[in-house]
């Protein structure tokens, strides 16, 4: 029996939906149990004078008493409920609150903007990988909060009273997707912005992500678009041509955009090349988790990693027991392999990473069975929840996985959309050399291999001797040159002295 002293429940009340999150702690980290999301379009039912009307309210409550059912088995203190803007700015949001505390049976706090700013970074610097110092954008419906930070710490918190509900009423409340819409949309963010951009810039970033279903829609977009994951401004440009051209909010259509985010998403495309602009951003990855993991891992009281991937790899080891040896085995091989011809193919610090990830779990296929390892690893690392790589980045852990052995699946490698076709390929033939080498599972067997690169050949040489006193390797190497040719990689296998 599930114990409910893990089970933990975060709600976010916000301005265009309420969120639950409903979790439970398993040696460390989090399991999330479900996910339940209603539009509710509170901000919608603000008028001028800032009163919510009763239609907004009962659309609210009527959603609370989904989530209260799901939060009768979790313990009061493992439960937190928090209002965004909305609730922050209606004059009469007390009467909804109170009712909401009814049917919920817990307390609901009304937090500030900042203390959302600030959550929303936690969220992050739990759940997001990359480099430590960044910039994190949160377009919700009735605010956008931008936070600095450098590792599990907020340097900068600003919350704005903009959102993709309150613009979509105000400019583009004629449903009328024309290009003077958009430039009001985007001047008036740009204002609001503005006076706040040089303290944020001060504090300079080297990744910038974005944490709400503006930036969620634009990856699906990309991804159902076989573009790579990175959101540059030239790339919403080019959305916001594609929605002029539709005309019409009723008719927007774009191949990867759901019709549930179509009606907020020209507002907050607006909102986002504003932030863009006024920031100079140069690219923006979607961030692993926000407002509500924020909410979660602050009850669980967990350190935050200074790297969430390598915790996430870590899990991965003790839960499908893999030989945690043998896997650091084959990823300093291949780390050596790569360092040899890093510079002649081109594979820099991000695809060292990736490529030192997929070494860490490559048997993990083995916990389901023998056979077809390769694709039951693909199949694992598609569908397991992997704090700290983006969607693109387990795409292409997969598609490595997939390919670590036998014949390769050329047009996957081309697919995954994490790094260049190119690189994914050089990644996948280092992977596999290095596994080929460590079949022993022992460090003195391990001989002192040379690469030489140039262009797609490749060059494998060993020490004088080497292939005839190991003959179920030489063989294997054999094959796999042969595999590789079959690929159009060039791979020839060589004894030094000779």
């Amino acid at each position: 029996m599930l114990s409910s002293t893990s089970l933990y429940a975060a709600i976010d009340l916000g301005s265009n939906s309420f969120h639950m999150l409903v979790v439970r702690e398993v040696a460390g980290s989090i399991q999330t149990l479900a996910r339940i999301k209603r539009k509710v379009r509170l901000a919608a039912g603000l008028d001028q004078n800032n009163l919510l009307s009763q239609e907004a309210m009962q659309r609210g409550w009527q959603c609370l008493r989904l989530f209260s059912e799901r939060l009768q088995d979790i313990p009061r203190e493992q439960i937190r409920v928090v209002a965004t803007a909305t609730l922050r700015l209606a004059s009469n949001a007390d009467e909804f609150l109170q009712k909401a505390q009814e049917i919920l049976g817990c307390p609901v706090q009304v937090i500030t903007g900042e203390e959302e700013a600030r959550l929303i970074y936690h969220g992050v610097a739990h759940t997001t990988g990359g480099p430590d110092k960044r910039l994190v954008v949160d377009i919700g419906g009735g605010s956008t909060e931008l936070v600095t930070g450098i590792g599990a710490q907020a340097t900068t918190l600003i919350s704005l009273s903009m959102g993709c509900v309150t613009w979509l009423e105000r400019y583009f409340a004629d449903r009328n997707l024309g290009k003077e819409n958009f430039e009001q949309a985007e001047q008036a963010a740009f204002e609001m912005i503005a006076p706040v951009a040089p303290t944020l810039r001060a504090n300079s970033w080297q990744i910038c992500v974005g944490a709400s279903g503006t930036v969620q829609a634009l990856q699906e977009i990309m991804v159902a678009q076989g573009m790579d994951e990175r959101i540059t401004l030239v790339k919403l440009q080019q959305l916001k041509q594609r929605a002029i051209q539709c005309g019409k909010l009723e008719e927007l259509e774009i191949e990867g955009l759901t019709l549930e985010r179509a009606l907020v998403f020209p507002s907050g495309l607006s909102i986002l090349i504003a932030i863009f602009k006024a920031l100079n951003i140069e690219t923006m990855t979607l961030a692993g988790g926000a407002l509500r993991e924020g909410l979660v891992y602050g009850m669980l009281h967990l350190p935050i990693e200074q790297d969430i991937r390598q915790r996430t790899l870590r899990n991965l080891q003790r839960r499908y027991l893999l030989d945690s040896e043998q896997a650091s085995r084959v990823a300093q091989l291949a780390d050596n392999f790569l360092q040899q011809i890093s510079s002649q193919w081109q594979l820099d610090a991000y695809a060292r990473d990736l490529l030192n990830s997929a070494c860490l779990i490559h048997e993990i296929g083995l916990s389901v069975d023998f056979k077809q390892a390769a694709h039951h690893a693909a199949y694992l690392i598609r569908h397991l929840d992997l704090p700290g790589f983006t969607p693109a980045q387990k795409k292409l852990l997969a598609t490595l996985l997939q390919n670590q052995t036998n014949a390769l699946d050329l047009p996957l490698l081309s697919q995954q959309n994490a790094v260049p076709p190119r690189q994914a390929q050089r990644l996948c033939r280092i992977l596999r050399l290095a596994i080929i080498f460590s079949s022993r599972r022992r460090d003195d067997t391990l001989p002192a291999v040379r690469l030489r690169a140039n262009e797609d050949d490749l060059n494998v040489i060993v020490p004088h001797g080497w292939l005839e006193q190991h003959p179920l390797r030489a063989e294997e190497l054999e094959q796999e040159s042969h595999w590789q040719s079959y690929a159009h990689w060039p791979l020839y296998i060589e004894e030094s002295g000779k």
